[in-house]
């Protein structure tokens, strides 16, 4: 093998052994690095509306309903 491919396989082994990124830390990169912000607004409406559903089956449900 020539060296550059050795160096080259060295250098994956060592990315790929490295920690992995969590889901929130790796869509925050995609949102900055491919200027796509208007992404946001929609997850964050998209999970007020899911914790809305979850709240709405508990105790806390009379409090919610006159929110609307």
């Amino acid at each position: 093998m020539a060296p550059e491919t050795e160096n080259k396989n060295n250098e994956f082994g060592k990315i790929a052994s490295g920690k992995r990124p969590s889901i929130v830390s790796e869509f925050w990169y995609f949102l900055k690095h491919n200027k796509k912000w208007w992404l946001l607004p929609i997850l964050i409406m998209l999970l007020l509306l899911g914790l809305i559903v979850l709240l709405g089956s508990s105790a806390l449900a009379p409090f919610i309903y006159p929110l609307f």
